[in-house]
């Protein structure tokens, strides 16, 4: 154990975590026992406003800056340590769960109520947090307060996304009173952790109570255009046929051979498919599709990239097509810091619950903030790995035995005084 390790018998309140999760699933209900309490929304404001009174219920300060991030800060004994930052997002998916993102927030919290209940003092402080957007439904990208903080984008930028009805991001910050005066990513600190439900079949299929997240998948997407001849299905002969939707059958059998390729941990598949003239009698002429392959090695998605463009030119070359490739997407992979990591491995071992490591196949905050601080992640399992759904659903126990595994990591890294 760790010198200033926390024993294992230091717990949180498992039931008034439970009861937070339920409170704040009441605001912004969904039609099917979710939520719909997606960003910059009048559901995301009350979200808001019902956490900082329990944050300031809670003996914290809340903190606000100027793209609505929030920082609940617990204070320690040395006032010049940096702080020890764990948290997560309240905003949800239109049709989302009531865990995913609330649950790294209210840990959060819930490992601030109970320090406090314990008398347990840090020397570093602690400070939980409220990501602003980070499902991106609503104002695209994903994790886009996250990734101002982190310098990935500008402030300017960030407040000109538009939503659906061309409503602007910074109008809607202003419009619901959450815009703070803090420079963003003025803060600077000393670690940061993020607890979350897995979003996959993992942990629950292997029985698994904690998933210990070392590194984030990497992301290309890559437009594929193939284009060939409009002709008549029935007229047609086989040998005077230029099917680009037979090219695109075969790049995608070369996505799925490739992703293979490279098993355990890479993925590959086209999820945006666009044919023309998508009529029933008429052999297409032009394919339009979008393939996403994911690693957390950058050689890996490199090597499928690369690949795909010539195994397609080649297939293509082949039938008389022609092919097309636009990069239209993608981030590197995250490895997480190896110190924080170690701090999540050794308190679920300390708490003695069963653990594995995971590859986050998702987009989190954490993945900005390890750009400009330690970070690491825990992962709780989830119900057939069932999210953005409202049939989102995990246990008490799990989400308790995920916050404990938080509150030892958190308190560890922050130095139990006394």
């Amino acid at each position: 154990m760790a010198a200033n390790a926390p024993g294992e018998n230091l717990k949180i309140n498992g039931d008034r975590l439970w009861d937070s999760l339920m409170e704040m699933a009441k605001i912004g209900p969904g039609v099917a026992g979710g939520n719909n309490r997606q960003t910059l929304t009048d559901a995301d404001g009350e979200g808001r406003a019902l956490f900082q009174k329990w944050c300031e219920n809670a003996g914290c300060e809340m903190g606000l800056d100027q793209i609505g991030n929030m920082f609940a800060r617990r204070e320690g004994t040395d006032p010049d340590a940096l702080p020890v930052y764990v948290g997560s997002h309240l905003d949800t998916q239109p049709t989302g769960g009531k865990y995913d993102g609330v649950l790294g927030v209210l840990g959060g919290l819930e490992i601030i109520r109970s320090m406090n209940d314990l008398g347990i003092k840090t020397k570093h402080p602690i400070v939980v947090t409220n990501w602003t957007n980070e499902e991106g439904t609503r104002f695209a990208p994903a994790m886009l307060a996250s990734g101002v903080f982190a310098g990935i984008h500008t402030q300017d930028w960030a407040e000109d996304r538009t939503d659906a009805e061309g409503k602007r991001f910074g109008d809607e910050l202003d419009r619901i009173g959450w815009r703070g005066e803090e420079e963003v990513g003025a803060r600077k600190m000393h670690a940061f952790f993020e607890l979350h439900i897995e979003q996959g079949p993992i942990l629950e299929a292997e029985d698994k109570e904690i998933g210990v997240v070392t590194h984030g998948q990497g992301l290309s997407w890559t437009q594929v255009t193939v284009t060939g001849k409009d002709a008549h299905t029935g007229s047609t002969p086989m040998p005077m046929r230029k099917n680009a939707g037979l090219g695109m059958a075969r790049i995608l059998d070369l996505v799925d051979e490739i992703a293979w390729s490279h098993k355990p941990h890479a993925v590959g598949a086209a999820g945006h498919i666009d044919v023309h003239p998508n009529s029933r009698n008429v052999i297409p002429g032009k394919v339009v599709f979008t393939v996403d392959f994911r690693s957390p090695e950058l050689s890996v998605i490199e090597d499928m990239e690369s690949r795909l463009r010539a195994g397609a030119k080649a297939i293509c070359d082949e039938m008389g097509l022609e092919v097309e490739f636009e990069k239209v997407g993608g981030f590197d992979p995250v490895a997480f810091d190896e110190g924080c990591v170690g701090a999540v491995r050794a308190a679920a071992e300390r708490l003695g619950y069963s653990h594995r490591d995971l590859i986050s196949g998702a987009g989190h905050d954490a993945c900005w903030i390890n750009r400009v601080a330690p970070t690491a992640m825990v992962m709780c399992p989830c119900v057939d790995g069932l999210s953005h759904n409202e049939a989102e659903e995990i246990s008490p126990e799990w989400a308790e035995k995920g916050a404990n595994v938080l509150f030892h990591a958190v308190v560890e890294t922050a130095e139990v005084v006394g």
